[in-house]
């Protein structure tokens, strides 16, 4: 691999990774509601979905789950369920109406429990899986080592999604100290219409025919 080929997969996967998906909305929404820090256990389980969906298309498994109709099926209609619940209880969530207090602190969900939630979310996201098995091997040597190369770009891909959900986690938790009351409760409304829209977009989706 190229370094030109390197930066020419930085900028084409910074168009899809900088665009809210599911797990940058959850960032934003985690860091509002429990801070930076705890949006980070989310951070780290939507990385390690990708990481594992990386696995599987260097494997070949995602062309055979992405061939599979009934796998397909489920995997789609779990992710949107699942999206369709998280928005809904955003919907409804009052939670960061005011600043964290002591009571509030005490009643936040563990870290495992934004990790989980959000690996869930990456993992069940079937266009993810199909979005790797047609964009990653357009910049993969057939001709090198290919653990080496997929290594690689799953690393920089990686890294790119922390920085991302970083930044949207860090503008959650500033807009909780700039606008408080009614402005964090339109923002989780916001995070819950978008997941909701998402889920039902997911719904939606058809693979292209072969």
């Amino acid at each position: 691999m190229t370094t030109a080929t390197l930066l020419l997969f930085v900028l084409a996967s910074a168009v899809t990774i900088i665009t809210p998906g599911p797990t940058v909305l959850l960032a934003m929404s985690n860091g509002s509601r429990h801070g930076v820090r705890a949006a980070s256990w989310g951070m780290a389980g939507a990385v390690l979905a990708d990481l594992i969906l990386i696995g599987a298309v260097a494997s070949g498994l995602g062309v055979v789950l992405s061939a599979s109709e009934i796998a397909f099926q489920i995997i789609k209609w779990a992710g949107a369920a699942y999206l369709a619940y998280l928005g809904w209880k955003m919907l409804r969530s009052d939670a960061a109406l005011v600043m964290p207090s002591a009571a509030a602190e005490a009643a936040r969900p563990a870290g495992l429990t934004l990790g989980l939630r959000s690996f869930a979310v990456a993992l069940t996201n079937p266009k993810a899986l199909l979005f790797m098995s047609a964009f990653l091997p357009q910049f993969i040597n057939p001709a090198a080592p290919l653990f080496s190369q997929y290594a690689i770009l799953a690393c920089v891909m990686a890294l790119m999604n922390v920085v991302v959900m970083l930044a949207y986690a860090t503008l959650g938790a500033q807009m909780v100290r700039a606008f408080r009351g009614n402005g964090v409760r339109w923002l989780n409304r916001i995070c819950g219409g978008l997941l909701i829209g998402l889920a039902g977009t997911l719904a939606l989706y058809r693979r292209a025919a072969p």
